[in-house]
């Protein structure tokens, strides 16, 4: 990947992870691994499905989850290869 590229990656992740329901998100996916929008919500308790899965989305696309259709589910993981690069923290 070019400099620029891993710049603007970075900055996607900071800015998904700088919003701290997305970090929680992140920090429990980093837990519990194949978790699906259901149980992710019912574990955050206090969050609308829409905004949970606009979070969902913006984490999604910093490249810091990654997203696995089965079935008529989606599970969802840390993506740990961004993670060790970008954000350790959420790995320790």
């Amino acid at each position: 990947m070019e400099d620029h590229q891993v710049d603007m990656q970075a900055v996607k992740v900071y800015k998904a992870l700088g919003e701290p329901t997305r970090l929680k998100i992140a920090l429990l996916l980093s837990k519990e691994s194949n978790l699906c929008f259901t149980a992710i919500g019912e574990k955050l308790e206090s969050v609308a499905g829409s905004t949970l899965s606009h979070h969902l989305k913006q984490l999604t696309d910093s490249g810091l989850i990654d997203s696995r259709k089965s079935g008529s589910y989606i599970h969802y993981n840390v993506n740990r290869e961004v993670a060790e690069k970008f954000a350790p923290y959420l790995l320790a």
